[in-house]
């Protein structure tokens, strides 16, 4: 297996995913209680059949089971669970069959549109037939298992997932279609995103709430009094969330967010991380000076670090139209973006100031309350 993977020109280490942990962690358990081996690493067979060899951090014998615990590692990838402890905990069955369940730290499911039925332990398909596999290979067609697989520390780690949002509730899932985590955290991100929409509308909802972030979803719920159970947090990703919408056949789409992040999309810009496009200023001035904005004012907002700062000078020459002007576009390029292909949801928008609040809306605010609580 390729050790690396090259990506914006940087060299990045790979790593292995929460469910070659519990697999690795399930042999090891295995291979003690039936066979009476100990050993300090293991070998998994990936789902594309390679062979992936993986250290066990500890391993002990209690009474008729036997535990076992491997250290995430997630190589280069930014991800809350890599260096946690997964576990697994092995026990014999005599009806021949191998049962998989979650113990300390594993979420469970509470919502519909998961592969999980609710209730069941959030452990994914493909680590469950991982696990079953590698445990059936080591005990043989005759013998069953217990495999309850943990992870101390997944209660609290669980906060800084997607989990409480796919209605994953007490802990951390174990994942991977690949066993293998590879470093570009953002394709990772788009891919949760896309499943918490496909949960939204196998839910029944046909119309979402977009928000960059925290920002845009407190000012969503807590402002506006919007259905909380109607937002998925798009993050910088504007443009393809918005694909990922249509492509799931959503009706409707109200996107809520900062001025700061939506002025970007004003002007086509679908990727609005810094890195990728920071035009703030630029997007401001020009709408301002289409508006007969002075030139000297314009100066004035060409030298504000922030939209904040920028808002001030606005407000007291009086051109807060321009936000009004601004909404509009984002709601315009939004469904440019959209157009001509299968399926065109209406798209309206929201922005709001974090010192002087709701901002702009495309259609009346009275009205978006009442279409969207």
């Amino acid at each position: 297996m390729e050790e690396f993977v090259f990506y914006n020109g940087k060299k990045l280490r790979k790593g292995y995913t929460t469910g070659s942990c519990a697999t690795a962690a399930a042999i090891a358990a295995a291979a003690l209680l039936f066979e009476g081996e100990t050993h300090e690493t293991v070998q998994i067979q990936l789902p594309n059949k390679e062979k992936l060899l993986i250290p066990i951090d500890s391993i002990e014998r209690i009474n008729d089971s036997c535990k076992a615990f491997v250290i995430k590692d997630g190589g280069d990838d930014v991800d809350a669970t890599d260096g946690m402890l997964i576990g697994a905990e092995v026990t014999q069955n005599t009806e021949k069959q191998i049962v998989i369940d979650g113990g300390t730290g594993i979420g469970r499911v509470t919502e519909v549109g998961l592969q999980i039925p609710v209730g069941q332990a959030a452990i994914n398909p493909v680590p469950r037939k991982m696990i079953e596999e590698s445990v059936r290979r080591v005990i043989g067609p005759n013998r069953g298992a217990k495999i309850t697989i943990s992870a101390p520390e997944g209660t609290t780690i669980a906060k800084q997932t997607m989990n409480r949002r796919l209605g994953v509730l007490g802990g951390i899932s174990i994942l991977g279609t690949t066993g293998i985590v590879t470093p570009m955290s953002e394709e990772g991100w788009k891919r949760s995103i896309s499943l918490e929409l496909e949960m939204k509308k196998s839910q029944g909802h046909s119309a979402v709430i977009l928000c960059p972030g925290n920002y845009g979803e407190d000012f969503a719920q807590n402002t506006l009094e919007l259905d909380g159970e109607m937002i998925v947090s798009m993050s910088n990703f504007v443009g393809y969330v918005l694909k990922e919408v249509q492509r799931l056949e959503f009706e409707k789409v109200l996107m809520v967010g900062h001025l700061g992040k939506l002025i970007k999309v004003s002007a086509g810009i679908f990727s609005t991380h810094s890195k990728d496009a920071d035009a703030r200023t630029e997007i401001l001035i020009a709408n301002l000076a289409l508006l007969g904005m002075p030139a000297d004012q314009l100066k004035g907002i060409q030298k504000c670090l922030t939209t904040e700062a920028a808002g001030e000078i606005i407000a007291r020459t009086g051109y807060e139209e321009v936000y009004q002007v601004i909404a509009e576009k984002v709601k315009r390029r939004s469904e440019d973006l959209l157009k001509y292909r299968k399926h065109e949801p209406s798209i309206e928008a929201v922005l709001f100031s974090s010192q002087r609040g709701y901002l702009a809306s495309t259609i009346p605010l009275d009205v978006l309350k009442e279409e969207w609580r």
